[in-house]
């Protein structure tokens, strides 16, 4: 991939992993815990930390918003999950785990100049986003005030950022007339991470294997489950127009911009990388499609 798409998804594979702390470090399941979250799994608080800047959400809003889970796990922790912790004490907490992870990985840098220098121009672009879907998460993200800190300002910014993008990437799914599940499976078979790790998602077995029928009837998966020229073809063009939705707020950057965020962000990334903490394999397929 070349061209503007690569410099988009370029810019979603550094910041994806600096949010995505929010969900793996410790200091996170600490204040999930202080709350009253279950941190034995992460699910618990998965959803309370994406979901709290939708405010009190019900079962049926998350469903939409949480497209490529099952409807029946987000229901387990939506919207049971305001009855341990509030979602405007669940935004303090998740700032407050942000806080103590940035600090136990990156030290006492993140008081210093290139956390700043990053930060004003990931806000500049989170805020070039503009409103967003209407209900989305990108939308949502971007309705909350900012944090003072320079560290916490990339965060967010990057929350920003990877919310705005994925809810690009379901309408560009749905257009695509791919069903939540169908998602999953169409992206499995063009290698993007084995079936296992999707099965995440709590999709059973009998809607896994109907969700490939479907896929092979349309031609787009041959019957050893992997996908037809006619299914990459598709993803192909899914990932092409996700790369498009998401490329606004760095136009507004402009290329000087961007590749001077890139140098900055390139050390950060490599740490949370190394650190080991998120998963070698995930549902995003980041580094391979």
């Amino acid at each position: 991939m070349t061209g503007e798409p690569a410099r988009v998804r370029q810019m979603w594979h550094l910041l994806e992993p600096l949010h995505a702390v929010l969900y793996y470090a410790p200091e996170a399941f600490e204040e999930a815990a202080a709350l009253g979250y279950d941190t034995e799994e992460r699910w618990a608080s998965y959803f309370a930390w994406r979901a709290a800047p939708l405010g009190a959400v019900g079962a049926e809003e998350a469903v939409r918003t949480f497209h490529s889970f099952a409807p029946a796990m987000v229901e387990r922790y939506v919207p049971g999950g305001w009855a341990t912790a509030a979602p405007e004490a669940v935004l303090a907490a998740r700032l407050r785990a942000v806080d103590r992870s940035y600090r136990a990985l990156f030290g006492d840098r993140v008081e210093g100049p290139e956390f700043a220098e990053a930060a004003a121009p990931a806000r500049r672009a989170a805020e070039a986003a503009g409103p967003g879907t209407p209900g989305g998460l990108g939308a949502a993200n971007s309705a909350l005030p900012w944090p003072d800190a320079p560290h916490l300002v990339l965060w967010q910014a990057a929350t920003v950022l990877r919310e705005h993008r994925g809810d690009g990437h379901i309408a560009t799914l749905v257009e695509a007339g791919l069903d939540p599940v169908e998602s999953l499976v169409s992206f499995a078979a063009v290698g993007a991470a084995p079936p296992e790790v999707f099965a995440s998602r709590e999709w059973g077995p009998e809607e896994w294997g109907a969700a490939r029928r479907r896929l092979r009837e349309r031609g787009l998966l041959a019957a050893d489950g992997t996908a037809t020229d006619a299914g990459r073809e598709l993803r192909v063009k899914v990932e092409l127009r996700t790369d498009e939705e998401a490329a606004g707020p760095w136009r507004a950057l402009g290329e000087q911009g961007r590749e001077r965020l890139v140098e900055l962000l390139g050390e950060p990334w490599l740490e949370v990388i190394g650190s080991g903490m998120l998963p070698a394999e995930n549902t995003l397929g980041i580094g391979k499609v």
